[in-house]
């Protein structure tokens, strides 16, 4: 074989590349993914359904969380990584990502990633609800998404042993027996590989109201479970408290809370503030539902006019593109999909318990969010837990392969399918609604819908309006869906 990826042109439906590992999705999980295991040596092929630096993780706002300061510990970003996920955080997966977060920061920045700094040339740390310390590490301010995968992207291009596969769809898992043995593209385009890894982002745009690009439809979650992977607490969603509504052009989009930690406010019809702008997202998300139930109101507003404009330059350039100035005006927000904490349930090497398949990023159920994720806990796990993925399935043996398999169809939502999700699986499920999406014709929606109606309690960000208390029985009780039947699952 050759020392490297080959460079592919013209290729033809039937074609078949070889590499010792092929990450599916570019984005902070899968390229970093993708680096490390270059970095070690392996033939890498990374497939994207976009252009390099236009996934999910582009548009991330938030940063990544780390115990960096004088005055913080991995003990505390622990403490409060755990009191966000409200009893159902996995301690071993909690435990690995604030020890091995810091090593991870500096990394990042030995390739290139420039975080930003004060005059004296240290980190600026910022503040986001749930932290109890400054620990969040930027990049342009709220455009730190953009800048971690716009340095990322050009490390992949550069390196000899990265061939990237960009604007190509990945339609199933090529599969020998019950191994799996490379991807199958839209194309024709096969790519074997003793490894493959899945970095495909996670399913909040299978919500009719959603902070998502359109593309985050569950993907990877979809194509590893047909290949007999577990899927893992599927009912557990984050609802972002702060994403713009009423504003044409701009429905959805998501105002990060550092802006939040840096001083703006919520404030209700009244003008009043209601909430604790701070609280971990479950709680503020909850209060503006709640506040928009009782007054019959589409929205609450958000008072940055005290935020200095300058530390945020995409959000508020993006809020003066349609017509609305933030430094002068209340921003109209509600509550959308942001986070799916379940995803492919795997252990703390991504491993899915199907060979050769691995799992990272919003794909993945590692546990570590627990019932509700910590800000910007999900770009720090991208690297942490993108490295680890990237090595085990260096692990993996060659097998010898026939000719690729035919792809199982994967089914696009409807949208009856997102409204429906909305309606029965949205800030507040009840049995009725939930039996009701029970039906659906989106695998997907039928999954979030039997986990939720197996979770007869409230915890974080799933709420049962029939069982409004936490059950303490059901503590590090995460459920898992195999063969189609949810059941619980005790994770340490």
């Amino acid at each position: 074989m050759a020392d490297t990826v080959p460079r592919v042109s013209g290729r033809g439906r039937g074609e078949v590349l070889t590499a010792d590992i092929v990450v599916v999705g570019a984005g902070a999980a899968g390229l970093y993914a993708a680096l490390t295991a270059a970095g070690a040596g392996a033939r890498v092929a990374v497939v994207s359904a976009t252009p390099l630096a236009q996934t999910a993780s582009y548009w991330a706002q938030g940063g990544l969380a780390a115990a960096l300061a004088v005055d913080d510990s991995p003990e505390l970003h622990l403490e409060d990584t755990e009191r966000a996920g409200r009893g159902l955080m996995r301690a071993s997966a909690g435990e690995l990502l604030v020890r091995e977060a810091p090593r991870l920061i500096a990394e990042l920045q030995r390739l290139r990633v420039r975080f930003d700094a004060d005059r004296t040339g240290n980190l600026e740390l910022g503040l986001e609800g749930g932290h109890s310390r400054r620990r969040i590490v930027h990049a342009g301010g709220s455009a730190t998404g953009r800048r971690l995968l716009r340095q990322l992207s050009a490390n992949i291009v550069r390196h000899e042993k990265i061939q990237v596969l960009e604007t190509t769809r990945v339609s199933g898992l090529w599969r020998d027996g019950t191994r799996v043995v490379g991807v199958l593209c839209d194309d024709g385009l096969a790519v074997s590989a003793r490894g493959t890894i899945l970095a495909t982002g996670g399913a909040a745009a299978l919500w009719a109201r959603t902070t998502n690009p359109p593309g985050s439809l569950g993907i990877g979650m979809q194509l590893a479970h047909q290949a007999g992977a577990a899927l893992a607490d599927m009912e557990l969603v984050q609802f972002h408290p702060t994403a713009v509504t009423g504003v044409p052009g701009r429905e959805g989009f998501l105002v990060t809370e550092a802006i939040r930690g840096e001083g703006a406010t919520l404030h209700g019809p009244d003008g009043e503030r209601f909430v604790d702008e701070l609280a971990p997202r479950d709680e503020v998300a909850r209060a503006i539902w709640g506040l928009m139930q009782s007054e019959h109101v589409p929205s609450v507003s958000l008072d940055m006019r005290a935020v200095d404009p300058s530390r945020f330059p995409n959000v508020v350039d993006a809020l003066r593109a349609s017509g609305l100035d933030p430094a002068n005006e209340l921003v109209p927000v509600a509550p959308a999909a942001h986070y799916v904490m379940g995803g492919v349930a795997c252990d703390l090497h991504g491993a899915t318990g199907v060979a050769g398949l691995y799992v990272v990023g919003e794909t993945a159920c590692t546990g570590l969010h627990g019932a509700n994720r910590l800000a910007s806990n999900s770009l720090s796990e991208c690297v942490v837990f993108g490295e680890r993925a990237a090595l085990a399935a260096l692990t993996e043996e060659s097998h010898p392969v026939g000719s690729p398999s035919t792809a199982q169809p994967l089914l696009s939502p409807s949208q009856d399918t997102r409204a429906a999700l909305w309606r029965d699986a949205g800030l507040v499920r009840d049995r009725e609604g939930l039996e009701r999406l029970l039906q659906d014709e989106h695998p997907l929606a039928r999954v979030v819908a039997g986990c939720a109606l197996l979770r007869e309690e409230t915890r974080g960000a799933h709420v049962r309006s029939d069982f409004p208390q936490t059950s303490p029985e059901l503590d590090r009780m995460h459920v898992v869906v195999r063969d189609d039947k949810p059941s619980f699952e005790r994770w340490l």
